[in-house]
């Protein structure tokens, strides 16, 4: 039997690459049924026996089998004992090796973490393992300001440019990493008490008052307008309430410091971590702060998060606030994010709240509620297919679907591999030896 040369192999990889982005083309072209499923889409309830159609990307039609036309010639998926919700939003994650923390300096505004995001890693098929469809990429907490962080759609693409998400000005679409509590600090330049890790900020957003109003003063002179500076450019955007400020925060006096910070200066914000929430959630709740929980089930790490606790999420749902979760990949794995809101269930959380906070929650922290979080008619179709409830241990994420197209199966073995890991899972590619076996001979 006559076997390819590798010369060949290459020519049909490199052919199926240039063909992959019209057979998604395709995909999202075509009206397409998924019948069956008990359907979750979080902004309404629960839909037995539901119906759910998507075209050029977008959810056309959703409800039940029997309230839901069905047009001929739609391509249709049996889903039956299956359950649909809407692809889970990652608030805070560093997959896609994406550089951390840079101890040139404690404060890079300027810094832009889609300059080091590589969306070839498999830790982003890792991510849509786990159903997460969308995802906010953060550079590092070991700086008080870290950089831009930048918010990603998982489809399958070539470079990060096919994953960004754009805002409507066209700009794009990211917050703006802070962090406070021990890992900031350090030698100088870097502070060595929590106080001076405050000022530090607080002398940076002066000076980017100072830069915005001297650019407004010079109403367009371009004589007056001070010389260009990357870094106060982009606290002018957060000052603006262009650009939401992502913190890092633990304990409970330094989560307080931040909504100091926030009320001094004005800026929209999201806590990150939260550890000590539960113990200042009135306060939190008062502030109008949304929360991005993560949830650690084991003992360790840093002693400023030895008392986080699961209880966490409800505590500060019932104070009001908005609730989302985190992995924090690889802190948690983002194969288990289902798992965090599970767990925050079982420490006291609804489970409306719950589902809220994997989906829409998120996406109100990243401004993307109109595209995503829920499954609503005219929002992206990004959902995920599961085995059973969301919330037990036994439930496996089947499939994960992007803007009408599959970026994750199960039952595809490649897939399966990077879902249930093993030799070979974190490979970003095969060897380059691939089309030869032990001694020698070709396959």
């Amino acid at each position: 039997m006559s076997h390819p040369s590798a010369r060949t192999i290459s020519w049909l990889t490199l052919l199926l690459s240039m063909l992959a982005p019209l057979t998604q083309t395709i995909a999202q072209e075509k009206l397409t049924a998924f019948v069956g499923a008990r359907i979750l889409p979080v902004a309404a309830a629960p839909i037995e026996d539901g119906v759910i159609l998507v075209q050029h990307g977008r959810v056309s039609a959703i409800g039940t089998r029997a309230s839901t036309t069905i047009p001929a010639g739609t391509l249709t998926f049996n889903v039956a004992g299956r359950v649909i919700m809407p692809g889970l939003v990652d608030t805070h994650s560093h997959i896609g090796q994406v550089a951390l923390a840079d101890k040139s300096s404690p404060i890079h505004p300027d810094v832009r973490a889609f300059d080091s995001v590589n969306v070839r890693d498999a830790s982003l098929q890792r991510a849509r393992a786990g159903g997460i469809t969308t995802v906010n990429i953060m550079p590092g907490s070991g700086t008080l300001i870290g950089g831009q962080t930048v918010y990603l759609k998982l489809r399958q693409g070539n470079t990060v440019e096919d994953l960004m998400i754009k805002t409507k000005s066209g700009r794009v679409a990211g917050g703006l990493k802070m962090a406070n509590g021990t890992n900031p600090q350090g030698d100088p330049p870097f502070p060595g008490t929590r106080g001076k890790a405050a000022a530090l900020v607080r002398e940076k957003f002066v000076a980017a008052q100072d830069y915005r109003d001297k650019i407004v003063r010079a109403k367009g002179d371009a004589e007056k307008i001070p010389a260009r500076d990357l870094g106060l450019e982009t606290l002018v955007e957060v000052l603006n309430g262009e650009r939401v400020v992502h913190h890092h925060t633990h304990r409970h006096d330094d989560i307080m410091t931040v909504l100091r910070l926030q009320k001094e200066f004005g800026f929209r914000l999201v806590l990150q971590h939260v550890s000590e929430g539960y113990k200042v959630a009135e306060e939190i709740a008062a502030a109008k702060v949304a929360c991005s929980v993560i949830v650690i089930d084991s003992p360790g790490g840093k002693l400023e998060a030895r008392d986080m606790d699961w209880k966490t999420g409800g505590v500060l749902e019932r104070a009001g606030v908005v609730v989302g979760f985190h992995t924090d990949d690889y802190v948690t794995d983002s194969r288990l994010f289902l798992r965090s809101a599970a767990l925050g269930v079982r420490a006291g959380m609804s489970r409306p709240g719950a589902l809220k906070a994997l989906t829409q929650a998120g996406a109100m922290m990243l401004d993307l509620q109109e595209r995503v979080g829920t499954l609503e008619l005219g929002k992206d179709a990004d959902f995920i297919l599961l085995s059973g409830d969301p919330f037990s241990v036994y439930t496996h994420v089947l499939e994960t679907w992007v803007e009408g197209v599959k970026v994750f199966d199960r039952s595809d073995p490649k897939d399966r591999l990077i879902a249930t890991g093993g030799y070979g899972s974190g490979n970003p590619r095969a060897a380059h030896l691939c089309c030869f076996q032990e001694g020698g001979n070709t396959q």
